[in-house]
């Protein structure tokens, strides 16, 4: 009697010893990812992060401006004057050397060297479809290109912002977003529909990788070129974001969510509720 005793005193001390130390490693463990505190970003180790980054524009969304151009504006057009002019052979195979040597590992590292702590990857919506972009008809290659940024990235220990800079139908109306002059994403079911899925599979894809910051929805919204129709482009802009973010959510509670504000970011009245997500800014 006395040795089951001390058996069944042994073995309620391990189990009590297990919960101890396994209660002790969730409490000291730090959150993987940047979170949300009021107007601050905190960081995993507690701390304040204050966001002190660079754009990688014109990496994986070509624009005009960039590239000096004075009347060739957006992607599209940028790929048919270089077909024109060269071939389509020539142009596909430009835009593969483009893309494996406009930014490097070795781009991050000096990045890095400069000061900053965050990265902004503007991206287009037809890297993750079957359409003609940058040299691809098929198999576009949006996640790979994703995935060495992040690898370089880790190394340098980089945060990572994914921004959507051209939308399904364009959601500006202006080149940068590679549209036909005109918001279209916020009147079209079927272009909406499509930006709201490429957000969820790159969320699911992304859901476990502490090192992205956020994801930015949307580039610069709605211009202010379109006069008495603004009110009512305005109007659709937060009701697509919620969607957005919904979808988001079924499969990535981890990440912040970036919301831009129309008229290139600067119009915030068009927000009804800021705390329909408890981790969006």
């Amino acid at each position: 009697m006395k040795n089951q005793l001390c058996v069944l005193f042994l073995f309620v001390g391990l189990i009590v010893s297990f919960n101890s130390c396994k209660q002790l490693v969730q409490e000291t463990e730090s959150p993987k990812f940047i979170t949300i505190d009021g107007p601050d970003l905190i960081a995993p180790s507690g701390e304040k992060l204050f966001i002190q980054g660079i754009n990688l524009g014109n990496w994986l969304n070509p624009e005009g401006y960039m590239f000096q151009f004075r009347k060739t504006s957006s992607a599209r057009l940028i790929d048919q004057a270089f077909r024109e002019m060269a071939g389509p052979d020539f142009t596909n195979e430009f835009w593969k050397l483009f893309k494996d040597n406009y930014i490097t590992r070795e781009d991050i590292q000096y990045i890095k060297s400069a000061g900053v702590n965050s990265i902004r990857l503007p991206f287009h919506y037809k890297l993750f479809t079957d359409e003609d972009y940058m040299g691809l008809s098929a198999n576009q290659d949006g996640f790979e290109r994703i995935d060495s940024l992040l690898s370089w990235c880790s190394k340098a220990e980089l945060y990572v912002i994914l921004d959507m800079h051209d939308a399904p139908g364009g959601q500006t109306g202006d080149n940068i977003d590679d549209s036909y002059g005109y918001p279209w994403l916020m009147v079209s079911e079927k272009s909406q529909e499509l930006f709201v899925g490429i957000w969820r599979e790159i969320a699911d894809r992304y859901k476990d990788e502490p090192l992205i910051l956020g994801y930015d929805l949307l580039n610069e919204p709605i211009a202010t070129y379109f006069g008495d129709e603004i009110p009512e482009l305005n109007k659709q802009l937060e009701p697509l974001y919620m969607r957005a973010v919904a979808a988001i959510r079924e499969v990535d509670k981890n990440h912040i969510v970036l919301l831009g504000g129309a008229q290139w970011n600067s119009n915030f009245s068009i927000f009804t509720d800021s705390k329909f997500d408890d981790n969006i800014m």
